[in-house]
């Protein structure tokens, strides 16, 4: 299959740029999968969409502000880095700008030496391995020195760094902001457990994937890159429980989608306590075993996230759905509006 055939035309006004002040007024399209019928809505309405008995799953990674801005210890270049993951103990996978000045052995130094970053190892397309050097918490490091780490298509500067986290978000390690859940606020999650729906948490680092675009002029060509993931037994045993009394799983968003298909994939259709790395590809025609509906953001075209909403609801049904929130002036990608792909009715 070709990646031509996941690509649209998207009006630069309609990238957000920033986020609306109040997370659950964005504009929320309905997708009904029986009769491929759209709906526009406002995303606080979403309650309407949800039964009692329902589980609505959440990625509670958070964004760590990973991305900085330092000089070579030699030239006094200006070097920006991105980290990704940690492979072991300080040592971090990264993006590097310009990458062909980071050579084995290249020293950054940030913040005036409280940080030093060597590179150990030049991987592709400005990838690099890099040993960290500091004093005290790393985190609290960061918090001083590193940015919020923006998509390139973001060119505003963002106010609230708060405003690129989830309201649950809680375990450190993103490098982006799973950013279907941005629309919640803790009122509205509490409203919907109050109408009986549950709520369970999986936790999805977003890493390199992400920042790299599909290169390959066809899917199957294709490599997606791992991603840390954890389930915990107490969430595991709710989704479990949820699919034996008949209720439905809406994943918010891809990547909480990824982490549940690779759990089911891997206890034989049920959910076990897990942890580990996952490279989960879904694109057409894969068949979802563990989720029921989804709701998600906007994506960019040619992405992975394209390909896996139109694994869920059709490539063809996608693609018409996007032409209708253009026409609509629905706001796109991280900061933009979402779209609920319902369940279908038998399920």
């Amino acid at each position: 299959m070709k990646m031509e055939d996941y690509d649209y035309q998207l009006p630069e006004e309609l990238i957000a740029q920033t986020p609306l002040k109040n997370r659950t007024a964005s504009k929320l399209l309905v997708l009904d999968r029986d009769n491929h019928q759209i709906k526009h809505d406002i995303f606080s309405n979403i309650v309407t969409y949800l039964k009692p008995g329902d589980c609505l799953v959440l990625n509670n990674s958070k964004v760590i502000p990973v991305r900085l801005f330092g000089i070579k210890s030699d030239t006094k270049a200006k070097i920006e880095i991105l980290l990704l993951h940690e492979t072991d103990k300080d040592t971090w996978e990264a993006l590097v700008k310009p990458a062909k000045k980071v050579k084995v052995g290249t020293e950054i130094v940030f913040g005036e030496g409280k940080l030093i970053a060597t590179c150990k190892e030049e991987h592709k397309e400005g990838g690099r391995l890099l040993n960290l050097k500091y004093n005290g918490i790393f985190l609290e490091v960061l918090e001083e020195l590193g940015e919020m780490p923006l998509p390139p298509y973001i060119k505003a500067q963002l106010k609230d760094s708060q405003r690129y986290q989830t309201v649950y978000a809680k375990e450190d390690g993103s490098a982006a902001a799973p950013t279907a859940g941005l629309h919640f606020t803790d009122e509205l999650l509490d409203f919907i457990k109050e109408l009986g729906v549950h709520i369970a948490y999986v936790t999805l680092h977003v890493g390199l994937g992400t920042f790299r675009p599909v290169t390959s002029e066809t899917i199957e060509e294709h490599k997606m890159h791992a991603e840390y993931y954890h389930l915990s037994e107490e969430n595991a045993d709710l989704l479990n429980s949820v699919k034996e009394n008949n209720g439905r799983l809406i994943a918010v968003g891809t990547t909480s989608t990824r982490v549940l298909e690779t759990i089911v994939n891997n206890f034989a259709r049920r959910f076990g306590a897990s942890s580990g790395w996952t490279d989960i590809f879904i694109y057409p025609p894969y068949q979802f075993k563990a989720i029921d509906g989804l709701i998600t953001n906007f994506h960019l075209p040619k992405s992975t996230l394209l390909l896996l909403i139109s694994a869920l609801a059709g490539r063809e049904t996608i693609l018409q759905a996007y032409e209708e929130a253009i026409k609509h002036r629905y706001r796109f990608f991280s900061f933009g509006d979402a779209m609920f792909i319902e369940p279908k009715k038998d399920e």
